[in-house]
């Protein structure tokens, strides 16, 4: 079960960056964006628990200055995430710290935002095309693996 849908990945990629993926990618795009995801719910966790705490606040997230910024940028696109999709999602990751109720309720923009964020770094290697190759997608992931 992928946190975001092939259609729904496809859609922010083109709203988000002009671009175009192919079937095939989707998939490598959604494994990304679950593994992001769960690395950021990791680290919140090991904060919640430096913190005294069993349940994981949003604020626990390492959200830098530019995530959280990028996360405007991805509410102004005006598009949605099923929430209930991404809990669901959850539910399949090794047992972490109970979420707050803020972070449940943001957890699809984070997602979401995840997307835009890879999207956009995609765009920078995809300069004078508007289908990402394969190379292209690669990079992105590197300098998303880096930086979040």
């Amino acid at each position: 079960m992928a946190v975001v849908g092939a259609h729904k990945i496809e859609a922010l990629f083109k709203k988000a960056a002009g671009l175009q993926i192919s079937k095939e990618k989707v998939k490598e795009i959604s494994d990304v964006i679950d593994q992001k995801f769960h690395d950021l719910l990791l680290i919140g966790e090991a904060n919640a628990k430096y913190n005294g705490r069993d349940v994981i606040w949003y604020s626990d997230l390492p959200l830098t200055k530019a995530f959280r910024e990028s996360m405007q940028k991805f509410k102004d696109l005006e598009e949605e995430l099923a929430l209930q999709d991404v809990l669901d999602h959850m539910k399949t990751l090794p047992p972490l710290y109970a979420l707050e109720v803020e972070l449940e309720n943001k957890a699809a923009e984070i997602v979401g935002t995840l997307v835009y964020v890879l999207a956009n770094i995609a765009k920078e290697f995809s300069r004078n095309d508007k289908v990402v190759s394969a190379d292209d997608l690669k990079s992105a992931e590197r300098i998303l693996n880096l930086t979040v």
